[in-house]
């Protein structure tokens, strides 16, 4: 008897536990009320995602979001992990544009197209088409873009007025307007550019010489002679004396007033108010002063939905209805410096006013924005940021870095799994 109560006991006990593992996991995922939203907002612009996700909240839905900032290289290496476990996959993340060939590649991501005709307003034409088309491969949406990021350059207004007067007449200033300054003003100490981020400053200029990352989608091609011009003409500029120097740190050098024009990110004009003097954004510097002709590097982070058994349909429409109210209420995300991709954030004055403005407000700088969309792109990063400097400096030579950097690039793209 004794023995029938203990196995009745712990058949009862083995039920109550199966009983409580399955209430906690519907209570993890289909049933709970709570959409989890990753991003890689960990400086300032963090405080103004986080001002619209609590005013979002107030709107009382029926799904509230909690955000969830982390490093980026902590975020992009969580990614894989939780995907591939099926455990605590966030149910809306922001991701650079650039990484979404890849995720789509390795099945990771849940394309939008089911959910679309609910939300009428999620379509191409109330987006800046460089951040939207980026997200649809082969005919299904697979992201909704936040914004669009452009590095540009910050100048000096007084320091223009000095050293090259006219060069703004046109919005444009071009290299050799550039190297013109330099060579005035490299007498009183002023340098006339910084030599600043490497991979949007050469991902610009190679552009504007004709080059592309990839011929076919997949292969690299770094080593070619746009590539040598692009480096060159950096090169050149630093032998001559008019750019920033090894180690300085550029961009304040810049806010210090030892800088005429200074290639940075719209991002940081945060960083450009703490300067004693008054200064405005153009676009990054060109060769060309026809603005047909014009290249802005940039990016956009992109709101993605990573696969997930555990989602139900009804959180998914409730991650929909987040990024539909942020198309029309992402004035705070321009606060931080960004331009949103809604385009109406364009019927905003107050937007109007803001320096990154222009790039969306005038047509052709519009359309001057670039998004380098090849599914290697992370690959051609590390290797412009970890030997670009090196080469500008002239600690290494250009055949040499941008063989290097070819090889060092097809090698990770052979132990890719992707391309299995």
């Amino acid at each position: 008897m004794k023995k029938m109560l203990g196995l009745v006991c712990m058949l009862l006990l083995v039920a109550g536990l199966a009983a409580c593992g399955g209430s906690g996991e519907a209570k993890d995922t289909a049933k709970s009320k709570e959409i989890i939203f990753w991003n890689p907002f960990t400086g300032p612009d963090g405080a103004n995602m986080q001002k619209m996700v609590d005013a979002y909240n107030k709107t009382n839905p029926e799904f509230k979001v909690k955000n969830m900032s982390l490093k980026e290289g902590d975020m992009y290496t969580k990614i894989p992990t939780v995907v591939n476990s099926g455990k605590n996959i966030p149910d809306l993340t922001i991701v650079h544009a650039e990484r979404i060939k890849q995720y789509v590649d390795n099945d990771m991501l849940l394309n939008y197209d089911d959910y679309l005709a609910d939300f009428p307003d999620l379509k191409a034409e109330n987006y800046v088409p460089e951040a939207w088309n980026i997200g649809e491969l082969d005919n299904k949406r697979y992201s909704i873009p936040l914004d669009i990021h452009s590095f540009i350059m910050y100048y000096n207004k007084d320091l223009v007025k000095k050293y090259a007067p006219n060069a703004l007449d046109d919005n444009i200033v071009t290299f050799d307007e550039i190297k013109a300054a330099g060579a005035l003003a490299k007498k009183d100490k002023i340098d006339a550019v910084s030599v600043s981020w490497v991979k949007p400053v050469f991902l610009s200029l190679y552009a504007q010489n004709g080059g592309k990352l990839t011929e076919n989608g997949v292969d690299p091609t770094l080593d070619n002679q746009q590539a040598k011009d692009t480096f060159n003409l950096w090169k050149d500029m630093y032998k001559d004396g008019i750019t920033t120097k090894d180690g300085e740190d550029y961009f304040q050098k810049f806010i210090a007033g030892k800088v005429i024009f200074a290639p940075e990110g719209i991002w940081m004009q945060n960083n450009a108010k703490d300067a004693k003097f008054d200064w405005g954004i153009t676009n990054a510097p060109q060769l060309s002063d026809d603005k047909n002709k014009m290249v802005n590097w940039s990016s956009s982070h992109q709101f993605t939905m990573f696969n997930s058994e555990g989602r139900s349909k009804e959180k998914t429409e409730g991650v929909l209805k987040f990024i539909d109210w942020v198309q029309d209420n992402s004035l705070e995300w321009a606060k931080s410096g960004q331009n949103p991709a809604s385009l109406k954030i364009m019927d905003e004055p107050s937007y109007k006013e803001m320096p990154q403005s222009f790039l969306l407000l005038n047509p052709a700088e519009q359309k001057s924005l670039k998004i380098f969309d090849y599914k290697y792109n992370g690959y051609v990063s590390e290797q412009l940021d970890a030997n670009g400097n090196d080469i500008i400096f002239g600690k290494t030579p250009v055949n040499k870095g941008l063989a290097d950097m070819q090889k060092a690039v097809e090698d990770k793209i052979a132990k890719d799994k992707s391309n299995n």
